[in-house]
């Protein structure tokens, strides 16, 4: 039997990375066992769902490399969810009820005084016939509710082992409003059972929804051939630094603004697969190294902390090992064409954004303002450089040779060459640099000329 999962995310805002973990643990459960990755949009939210948001969500997904084999928008289902709100209210697990909010608000507020749980006391199962009618001929139109048995609701998840609720302690949620339009927790059950959904990993937000969907799943599942109530794993939600709440207000945390500002994408999947678990947080270059060692098992209960700081740290290191034809296409983009292996082996050490790449082409090809600490020095250098062809042994044989002819050694022979040649006090080797400035470049830079 294949495995089904699913990532539904509402397109009424961008993603982040807490939708991205879930996005991710999902794909990667589903190529770990073979089995079907559907992306769903729950676009049922008219008001707020927009197709700009639904477009960058795609985006998201289509950068982070997290493929589906399935597409699914719930606007374009509504006919499946009137054929299951009908069979509901045949079974009667699906009665109307008449409060308005602020009603429903007050209730709730009374059973909270009295130290009662504040779920809704079913007053509405009480209503005669004649009074429902009586409220509807004066304009007033019914939510629906769905009925819950007193049983024990029990499942074993796969991240938080056994959950136990008690269906007297849960309120009888709301599937249909007053408009007639289906909620979340109606859809998507029966979405998730038409559409082969066998494996439902999702946020720990959702936990007590399991427990509700697990009776309706059952319920909508009674009479019909095929299909079963999914297996639940709920992963614990990410927290920031120092353990508080991630707020949605802060640009590192959108997948958007994380693009726009040079972070990778594997980096970005190589810290997600792995917090939470402890295993070692390091740079993954393909998703299907990621795949290999993947255990939705590793993943534990406590909050895993999101740092920014540990995904600059990661980006940096997978560029550290990315190879030049992973890349060659990304620079000649950014105009730099030019540059070939051994420029991208001799700066790949430092950077930590890809873009930090043009930096040193400028140091290596452009014009800088050399900074002459030792005059006497650094001319008696350009005196010593020798003719070209140049190679990664010319700058030890250079500087071999100045170090001999001046008497100086150490910081005070190779920090004012550095300086003079690149106009930085660090940066990637010179033995490797020095080649790719060129004898006419280096000799200009340590004579003060603006080359």
């Amino acid at each position: 039997m294949t495995v089904g999962v699913r990532f539904a995310p509402s397109p009424t805002g961008r993603l982040h990375v807490g939708n991205a973990r879930v996005a991710l643990v999902n794909w990667l459960f589903a190529r770990k066992h073979g089995g079907s990755f559907l992306l769903r949009l729950d676009d049922t939210d008219l008001e707020r769902s927009t197709r700009e948001h639904a477009e960058a969500i795609e985006r998201d997904m289509e950068w982070l490399g997290l493929k589906h084999d399935r597409f699914a928008r719930q606007s374009d289902r509504m006919d499946r969810y009137a054929l299951a709100i009908e069979k509901l209210k045949a079974s009667e697990r699906l009665y109307p009820c008449y409060e308005t909010a602020e009603e429903l608000d007050l209730k709730r507020r009374s059973r909270l005084a009295r130290g009662l749980p504040p779920i809704y006391d079913r007053a509405a199962l009480t209503m005669s016939a004649g009074d429902r009618a009586k409220l509807e001929a004066g304009g007033q139109r019914p939510h629906w509710r769905f009925l819950l048995e007193s049983g024990d609701v029990t499942w074993d998840d796969l991240v938080r082992g056994p959950c136990h609720f008690h269906g007297a302690h849960l309120s009888d949620p709301i599937l249909v409003r007053e408009d007639g339009r289906p909620l979340y927790t109606l859809t998507s059950a029966v979405d998730d059972i038409e559409l082969g959904i066998d494996h439902v990993i999702r946020g720990e937000d959702h936990v007590a929804n399991t427990a509700v969907q697990i009776q309706l799943f059952q319920a909508l599942l009674d009479g019909r051939e095929g299909g079963s109530v999914p297996v639940f794993a709920h992963l614990p939600l990410l927290v920031d630094a120092v353990g508080g709440a991630l707020s949605k207000r802060l640009g590192s945390l959108a997948l958007e603004g994380l693009r726009a500002d040079g972070i990778e994408p594997m980096a970005v999947n190589s810290l997600l697969a792995h917090l939470g678990t402890a295993d070692p947080i390091q740079p993954f270059r393909r998703l299907d190294d990621l795949v290999a060692g993947f255990d939705l098992k590793r993943f534990g209960r406590a909050a895993p902390h999101f740092d920014p700081r540990e995904l600059n740290q990661l980006n940096a290191k997978l560029l550290h090992i990315t190879p030049y034809a992973e890349v060659a296409q990304r620079l000649a983009a950014m105009g730099l064409g030019g540059a070939g292996d051994g420029f991208w082996l001799a700066v790949r050490g430092n950077v930590q954004r890809l873009a930090d790449v043009k930096d040193w082409w400028d140091v290596c090809q452009g014009a800088i303002r050399p900074a002459l600490d030792d005059p006497d020095l650094t001319r008696a250098a350009a005196e010593l450089l020798p003719g070209e062809p140049w190679d990664d042994r010319t700058w030890g044989q250079w500087t071999g040779a100045v170090a001999a002819a001046t008497g100086r050694k150490g910081k005070a022979l190779f920090m004012p060459l550095r300086r003079a040649l690149t106009g930085r006090d660090h940066g990637p080797e010179l033995k490797s640099l020095l080649p790719l400035i060129g004898r006419a470049r280096a000799a200009a830079r340590l004579t003060g000329k603006a080359a």
